[in-house]
């Protein structure tokens, strides 16, 4: 069954994000994801800094990253985000990093 995304928000890579073996660091996935978190919430009249302001706090609780395709410099991907409600918070359950190059499609 396909996946439902709400969000999805392209990226490339940049240069000073790599580390010496030429691939993405990975710690560098996790400010993707938070980019994307980030902007999400803007595409739907949230302000990130407001909600801190009110006392509203969106922390992240976990997180759970399986790699499976070293990302380089120069490379195009997109990261997609789904949302779902459980209980009294909203939970950011779902993050899908797709690498495609310039030449294909989405692999």
């Amino acid at each position: 069954m396909p996946q439902k995304y709400q969000y999805e928000l392209d990226f490339k890579v940049r240069d000073y994000e790599c580390d010496l073996q030429g691939i993405v660091n990975n710690s560098v996935y996790q400010n993707y994801l938070e980019h994307t978190r980030h902007e999400f919430l803007l595409s739907i009249g949230l302000d990130f800094a407001d909600l801190a302001r009110r006392d509203i706090l969106a922390v992240v609780a976990r997180v759970d990253l399986a790699y499976k395709t070293p990302l380089k410099s120069g490379d195009k991907f997109v990261v997609r985000l789904r949302v779902e409600h459980t209980g009294v918070k909203y939970v950011f359950p779902v993050f899908r990093i797709r690498f495609y190059s310039k030449s294909q499609s989405h692999v």
